[in-house]
């Protein structure tokens, strides 16, 4: 095998990926390549061996040589030969490490990112969410020079983030105003792969035969008519074939791989996270609108070419005018139930009505006149304020207190609104949210309304609901969000 300072000599001092080569230097390129590839092959048949839950996940990735050391965008595998050369040589099981480490950010959709991310705090939060799974893992296959290193860093994150996830730990690093060139000195101990192909397109070595076929299938999906504007579809795309290889894997260490699941703690924390449901709070409470009439003028409610004719002839006067008002989909009648055990009281259980009311009203979902009831309970009611406008809302978050603090039991409400629609309180109630930590005892029957139970949960918990209620799961940073 060709030394790597032998084989860093092929490329010219300026680093251009596609120089002209002479043919001896293409001939020891190629031969690079060739190598690199069978290491890169070798590191992932190794893993496969290992790690059988991964089996779906190891092989989605095509390998492509490029101009760096190793990195993964979530489609390809990037490698430069000589860097792969030098590594297996210095340690046959440095580069199973390296690819454990890349698949791992595939899985956990790091690559999918933020663009008002902070990118050396997310680079670091990334590679030490992994390298912490790694260490766990603890498999006699990959390299742990680098270990060492890390554990005394890892023991003091343990300490203070209670769920070792990239998005834990990044949190962790803004509110403790990490500077970013502290972040980039750290990284240094987690680093195995260049994350600069998250940000922006590598240079591809085109002067390989297999750099060559994928830049020749890049420019055939370029010149595809249909293509132009299929860039963002593509990637939701790739986000849920990994998406779907993690709800794989969390299901595969559940049932059948129960010994690694019992060593890889970490690794379920962070599927239960990546796979846990995400929810769009607002599109959500329009889920929970009725429709009626408001005045509003309806432009769609007459035809142009009719009013246009009309003022050709009539000057001033329109021959027909828009009606004065038009159905749109607006909150009406709802119950907002909110469990004030002493698990979820607080601050978060008033910020959560404010967000409700916040995006009710920045939706224009009020009709000038509403029948809402928020109810607070624990065990039993302890309070059921009505609101009938905007004003009474407001009044009603400036004055709120929260009552109760005793256990969770979700069936007086139910009972209590059902009495409510007996009286004639309610005419045409939509649903009911109800706002809770999800421990308590459900309702047998289905009532007549829609229900929505409403999850405050930061712990990745997978909470069961009866199949005809609504299950939306939030945490505190989505209701403390503006």
């Amino acid at each position: 095998m060709e030394s790597e300072q032998n084989l860093s000599g092929l490329f010219p001092e300026a680093k251009n990926p596609n120089a002209e080569l002479t043919s001896e230097q293409k001939e020891k390129l190629e031969k690079a390549d060739k190598l690199a590839r069978q290491i890169l092959e070798y590191a992932r048949n190794t893993l496969f061996m290992n790690l059988r839950f991964m089996k779906n996940a190891l092989g989605r990735c095509e390998l492509v040589p490029y101009m760096g050391t190793v990195a993964a965008d979530a489609t390809c595998f990037y490698y430069y030969p000589p860097y792969i050369l030098k590594q297996f040589e210095q340690n046959q099981n440095r580069i199973t490490r390296t690819y454990l480490h890349m698949i791992l950010h595939c899985i956990f959709q790091h690559q999918f990112i933020s663009p008002y991310i902070r990118r050396p705090l997310w680079n670091l939060a990334c590679d030490v969410a992994v390298e912490n799974m790694i260490h766990e893992l603890n498999l006699d296959s990959i390299d742990k020079s680098s270990e060492s290193g890390q554990t005394q860093i890892l023991r003091e994150l343990q300490k203070n983030v209670k769920y070792m996830t990239a998005e834990k730990i990044y949190d962790y690093f803004l509110n403790q105003n990490l500077s970013e060139e502290r972040a980039m000195e750290i990284g240094k101990l987690f680093e195995e792969d260049n994350h600069d192909v998250w940000y922006g397109a590598p240079d591809i070595l085109g002067s390989l035969s297999s750099g060559q076929a994928f830049i020749s299938k890049m420019k055939r999906k370029m010149t595809n008519p249909d293509s132009e504007n299929d860039s963002f579809s593509e990637q939701e795309e790739t986000r849920k074939m990994w998406q779907k290889l993690a709800q794989q894997m969390q299901t595969d260490l559940e049932t059948f791989s129960k010994q690694a699941g019992s060593e890889a703690g970490n690794l379920m924390q962070n599927l239960r996270a990546i796979n846990r449901e995400k929810c769009n709070y607002e599109n959500f409470l329009r889920k929970f609108s009725v429709r009626g009439e408001a005045m509003k003028i309806d432009t769609d409610s007459f035809d142009y070419n009719f009013y246009c004719y009309g003022r050709s002839i009539y000057e001033e006067a329109a021959l027909i005018e828009p009606l004065e008002y038009k159905e749109v989909n607006r909150i009406r009648e709802f119950v907002i139930a909110i469990d004030t055990s002493g698990s979820v009281a607080g601050k978060t259980v008033q910020k959560f009505i404010e967000k409700t009311y916040n995006i009710l009203k920045e939706q224009e979902s009020f009709f000038s006149k509403v029948n809402i009831h928020i109810i607070q309970c624990d065990t039993v009611i302890q309070e059921d304020k009505k609101i009938t406008n905007q004003d009474e809302f407001d009044d009603y978050l400036k004055h709120m207190q929260l009552k109760g603090f005793g256990g969770t039991d979700f069936r007086p409400v139910f009972q209590y609104v059902d009495k409510l629609i007996q009286e004639k309180e309610f005419t045409n109630l939509k649903g009911m949210l109800y706002f809770t930590d999800g421990y308590g005892v459900f309702p047998e029957r289905e009532p007549d309304y829609k229900t929505a139970f409403v999850f405050l949960d930061d712990d990745y918990n997978n909470y069961n609901v009866p199949v005809w209620a609504i299950r939306v799961i939030l945490t505190t940073d989505d209701i403390m969000e503006k």
